[in-house]
């Protein structure tokens, strides 16, 4: 059964276009879910919004968005005010430019969708465009109001289909400098780095999704298993991990060189210099 799309429009460049389908890419639908419960009725509990003030209830019919400008006081703003400033949709995801994937960080990534023509007649339309692409080996900036916003989109060719992922916009993505502003500069070199570009090159592989498994999912499944059928609940073991006492013998240890006590490189201090921020 093909799944259900989340937007149907068109993606055009220049004069091509055709008409497509957006699905969802992710889905958090398979991850373990709970329910808020009273622990002493074991009846499952109720949100309900209270005025802050008279400590009553509030109808959903009377509750209305607010921006605060100044502690506690706030402008109301009724949903069709809101509703007015949404930007109208014509359907159109409308490339604006191609350029390498590499060109834009990946810090601005947001959410991935599967794109898809959405008629036989327009799938000639979107082979053209998703193998101009491949061929070129770049990826298409578009945008278009989607889910009642306007969203940037990375257009990428992915198998017989295109990946269409939304971008976060510059005002959203937070500045590394703040992170980093403590962070000196250091010039690594000598054996040091040598170690670490040979860990690198042994440790070379490629990604597999399947191959990392979400532990914390897996150990609540197996508890809400054993509460079912009424057995001990498993207990969780502590993984140990040994901490080298340098950086140095670290780096070794992972090269498999193991200590060599009085040798050159484990009187090694370090192969690090701190170089001053300027």
């Amino acid at each position: 059964m093909a799944p259900r799309a989340q937007w149907k429009g068109f993606l055009k460049f220049g004069e091509v276009s055709c008409p497509v389908a957006l699905y969802t890419a992710t889905s958090t639908s398979d991850r373990i879910s709970f329910h808020t419960l009273n622990r002493a009725t074991g009846n499952r509990v109720k949100r309900e919004f209270i005025d802050s003030e008279t400590g009553k209830p509030v109808p959903r019919e009377d509750q209305i968005k607010g921006y605060e400008i100044n502690k506690d006081d706030y402008i109301a703003l009724e949903p069709e005010e809101i509703a007015a400033t949404v930007p109208e949709s014509d359907k159109v995801l409308r490339v604006q430019a191609f350029l390498a994937c590499s060109d834009i960080d990946d810090v601005y990534f947001d959410r991935p969708y599967y794109l898809a023509p959405s008629t036989r007649a327009s799938e000639e339309a979107f082979a053209l465009i998703r193998e101009g692409m491949r061929k070129r080996q770049v990826a298409a900036i578009a945008q278009a109001v989607l889910f009642r916003r306007m969203r940037t989109l990375l257009i990428r060719a992915h198998g017989k289909g295109l990946i269409a992922t939304t971008l976060n916009f510059d005002y959203e993505v937070r500045s590394a400098k703040e992170a980093f502003d403590d962070v000196p500069e250091m010039k690594i070199k000598g054996e040091m780095l040598d170690l670490a570009k040979h860990i690198i090159d042994t440790k070379q592989g490629t990604f597999d999704a399947s191959e990392f498994d979400d532990r914390y999912e897996a150990a609540l499944t197996e508890l809400v298993k054993a509460k079912i059928e009424g057995k001990a609940i498993p207990k969780r073991r502590a993984q140990k991990v040994e901490k080298p006492t340098d950086l140095m013998e670290a780096l070794r240890r992972s090269a498999g060189l193991g200590n060599k006590p009085g040798s050159k490189q484990a009187n090694a201090k370090s192969g690090a210099t701190r170089r001053k921020a300027g």
